[in-house]
């Protein structure tokens, strides 16, 4: 009688331990999308322009797998678009070297990348921004810091 308590009493530890590990297994990961946005204007620029364009950049991370995904739109630059791109690292009010090429500079700019660490963590802490470059104004006629 005892061996048969002992044989139940195991199979339900066993059953029990198995249905855990299931439940962990099947847990939704840590992983967060992160929604991030910027205002482009003129006035954003470093030094800043009198420009009449503005525009918009929305991107979502995804801190799993590391992949930025963006649109960026403008409209009523004072030319053709020559440049475009994320800058950074770089606080607002600094200027920075290129983050990010985007591979189009028509509006709307749509693109995905897989972004390093490095990257990840700078854009994250807000130090990335979106900049639009005209001839008129060749160091960027609009940008925008991305923002969480």
């Amino acid at each position: 009688m005892r061996k048969a308590r002992d044989r139940i009493g195991a199979t339900l530890w066993g059953t029990a331990m198995l249905g855990g590990l299931l439940i962990v297994a099947a847990a939704p990961s840590r992983a967060e999308v992160v929604k991030l946005q910027a205002e482009l204007k003129g006035s954003n620029e470093v030094p800043p322009n009198n420009s009449s364009g503005s525009g918009r950049a929305e991107a979502t991370f995804d801190s799993e797998t590391k992949v930025l995904t963006y649109t960026v739109t403008y409209a009523d630059l004072t030319g053709p678009v020559i440049g475009a791109h994320f800058h950074g690292p770089g606080e607002a009010g600094k200027n920075a070297g290129i983050a990010l090429p985007f591979k189009t500079v028509q509006s709307p700019i749509q693109g995905s990348a897989a972004l390093t660490d490095a990257q990840a963590a700078d854009l994250l802490a807000g130090k990335w921004y979106a900049n639009i470059h005209t001839a008129a104004n060749p160091g960027g006629e609009l940008r925008g810091q991305m923002m969480k």
